[in-house]
């Protein structure tokens, strides 16, 4: 059974980008580099070798990944955006205390980045958002601490 991976269109557009390349153009880099260290003679003491094996390793490893994150996938641009309650896909405007209110899309973890005003379904602030409304109280234990805040709006 896999696991369903939630992403937006781009970022499914992205992952499978990256996946071209790997297993095209990087793989063939990888490749010659292999033949030509293999070239040089004894491969115990060979730096180039044992190098590019080890990137062989992650790169084999990242393509797995990546492929096992396009098999079930869901774009979440697609879903029926409901604005009742927190999902996946809904961007939502909440306030800690004073502080300027923040607004975060939810998404996969595969897209997760803050700084870019998006937060996973997966992360500690994320799951305590998942099914509340417009007003609710939400309370998110993080490894940094309890976070304490009110959803003003859905989208």
């Amino acid at each position: 059974m896999t696991d369903t991976s939630y992403l937006t269109a781009e970022g499914a557009k992205q992952l499978r980008s990256e996946l071209d390349h790997l297993k095209g153009t990087a793989r063939e880099e990888l490749a010659a580099r292999l033949r030509a260290a293999i070239q040089m003679g004894d491969l115990s003491e060979n730096a180039d070798y044992i190098s590019a094996k080890e990137e062989q390793a992650f790169l084999e490893g990242r393509i797995k990944e990546l492929e096992a994150a396009l098999v079930n996938v869901v774009i979440i641009d697609n879903l029926e955006k409901k604005t009742d309650s927190i999902s996946i896909g809904n961007k939502v405007t909440f306030q800690e205390d004073d502080f300027d209110p923040e607004v975060y899309m939810l998404v996969g973890p595969k897209e997760a980045d803050p700084m870019k005003g998006r937060i996973s379904h997966e992360s500690p602030i994320g799951r305590a958002m998942l099914g509340k409304k417009v007003g609710d109280h939400v309370v998110a234990k993080t490894p940094t601490g309890t976070f304490r805040f009110r959803i003003l709006k859905i989208e």
